[in-house]
């Protein structure tokens, strides 16, 4: 029987965590992260384009194509900056992630704000504010786009 996975202390550690997992295109596992019920927003998504999904299912459903799409190589850690709040289980996450576009083998480049809710050492809530144009330049060959 596998050892279960220690579940990081603080948001920020699991934010990290799950960069680490979505670098090993480790999907499953970053979606493990994740509360039953847990909801992943997207404010600037485009029409189209999903703009709720509501439970861990509908995200492993959103997320499970990206690394057909997507090629990630790094989120530079001079780009990444994670601010507390005063709840301490809601983060604020300021990102890049570079790579490349899987169809094309251009180059992928995006900046991302994230605001992170966790409880019980699983995210509840997770608003991404990504750059709509810059997805739609790729084509519309992001995750979640419309095929």
């Amino acid at each position: 029987m596998p050892m279960p996975v220690p579940v990081p202390a603080s948001a920020a550690e699991l934010y990290r965590h799950g960069l680490r997992l979505l670098l090993a295109k480790d999907i499953p596992g970053w979606v493990g992260l994740w509360a039953e019920d847990g909801v992943m927003e997207f404010p600037f998504a485009p029409p189209g384009w999903p703009r709720r999904l509501e439970g861990r299912e509908a995200v492993a459903e959103y997320m499970r194509p990206y690394p057909d799409h997507i090629d990630l190589h790094d989120f530079p850690e001079a780009d990444l900056r994670i601010h507390e709040t005063a709840d301490p289980r809601t983060i604020v996450a300021e990102m890049r992630g570079t790579g490349r576009l899987v169809r094309t083998g251009g180059p992928y480049d995006m900046r991302y704000v994230a605001v992170v809710t966790v409880d019980d050492g699983r995210i509840t809530a997770y608003r991404d504010y990504w750059n709509p144009l810059a997805a739609l330049e790729t084509g519309g060959e992001l995750a979640g786009s419309p095929r």
